[in-house]
């Protein structure tokens, strides 16, 4: 999951998304623990998507909804 497909989503599909990877994320820490978890990255890549997902929507809340890509805000 990339930031720029996430940008295309509206707030209630993030909002759900957030929802799913929290749950699995709870499930994924108490495999861990009873050593049942076969590929411990799968926690760390999720984490990260959490971490997109509040991004994005940190973003739309300050109003900066919009990428400018760097070398397009130094011609103006």
């Amino acid at each position: 999951m990339k930031a720029h497909e996430i940008r295309e989503w509206d707030d209630f599909e993030i909002g759900e998304r957030l929802k799913e990877l929290k749950e699995e994320q709870f499930r994924l820490r108490f495999r861990m623990a009873t050593m049942e978890l076969e590929n411990p990255k799968i926690l760390h890549s999720i984490r990260r998507d959490i971490a997109r997902l509040h991004t994005v929507l940190r973003e739309r809340e300050m109003g900066a909804g919009e990428y400018v890509p760097v070398a397009v805000a130094e011609e103006s």
